[in-house]
């Protein structure tokens, strides 16, 4: 038996390393959940199970996604168009709000409202079974509790946050505009500010580019199995005992906080060339 060289080594000290680590264990458990969807199985997928995670984590989250991003939408709308024609950058309102609604915070909060609302619940869900020995009595009827469990809340996980992030977006930018429009009309002589729709929708239009529509999946995606995986995690780690299921649950929705961020960071690279074009023009 040959012995691995000196680079071989350390690849395979790394590898099982990163394999041990919380992201190691996070990205197996996604790639077995893929796996039980793609794989051939004697137990047809479950479509209803997965309707039933889009339903739960996506549509009961829609008031409060909606809710949010109409105010964020408003303080940003009424702070931009107010303060950039006075520093030079009326311009550039479209490309302000594509930014701050589109590229950061619309996918960012969108992953938050989730994680904190239905990731939660999620784990507390999956924990509690776990406790009751709900999850070794599948394993003993052999059912995996991957493809059961895990895999239709990881599909119906990902469709549900895209479908809160596009509304989130939508909220934001069109309840964000009326909401503004209507207190400049109500309160003109506080909000003196020039804002129509014509030039409001085309600024934005005219801000999007490619890459927002390709990051606009890409993002949620990544981020919804950031928090359903996490979920999944703390739930079937938990011991046996109903006083951790708190704990799991909290720890679920700060490492699923902490993850979104650090992957938002990663993504947000793919931008840098075109954020440094913008600045070379504006200067």
């Amino acid at each position: 038996m040959h012995s691995l060289s000196t680079p071989g080594r350390a690849l395979n000290w790394f590898g099982r390393r990163f394999l041990r680590s919380h992201v190691g264990q996070l990205l197996s458990i996604q790639l077995l959940a893929l796996r039980s969807f793609f794989g051939k199985g004697n137990r047809k997928i479950d479509v209803q199970q997965i309707i039933l995670h889009i339903y739960n984590i996506g549509i009961k989250s829609l008031p409060l996604v909606l809710a949010v991003g109409a105010i964020l939408g408003t303080v940003l709308i009424v702070n931009t168009a107010g303060l950039a024609p006075k520093i030079g950058f009326g311009n550039f309102f479209g490309n302000l709000m594509v930014i701050a609604i589109v590229r950061e915070l619309g996918p960012i909060l969108t992953g938050f409202l989730i994680a904190g609302h239905s990731g939660s619940s999620l784990t507390t869900r999956i924990a509690s079974m776990k406790v009751n020995s709900e999850i070794d009595a599948l394993e003993t009827l052999g059912i995996s509790p991957i493809r059961f469990l895990i895999m239709p809340a990881l599909v119906g996980g990902i469709i549900a946050v895209l479908i809160a992030n596009c509304f989130f977006c939508i909220s934001a930018i069109g309840t964000g505009f009326l909401i503004s429009k209507t207190a400049t009309v109500l309160m003109d002589s506080i909000f003196k500010i020039p804002l129509e729709w014509s030039f409001y929708s085309l600024s934005i239009l005219n801000a999007l580019k490619p890459i927002d529509f390709v990051m606009g999946f890409i993002k949620p995606f990544i981020f919804a199995s950031i928090i359903i995986t996490n979920a999944c995690y703390y739930g079937t780690r938990i011991k046996n005992d109903q006083r951790a299921v708190p704990t799991a649950t909290s720890r679920s929705v700060v490492n699923s906080f902490i993850l979104i961020v650090a992957a938002d960071l990663l993504l947000s690279f793919a931008y840098i060339l075109e954020y440094i074009n913008s600045v070379s023009s504006v200067i």
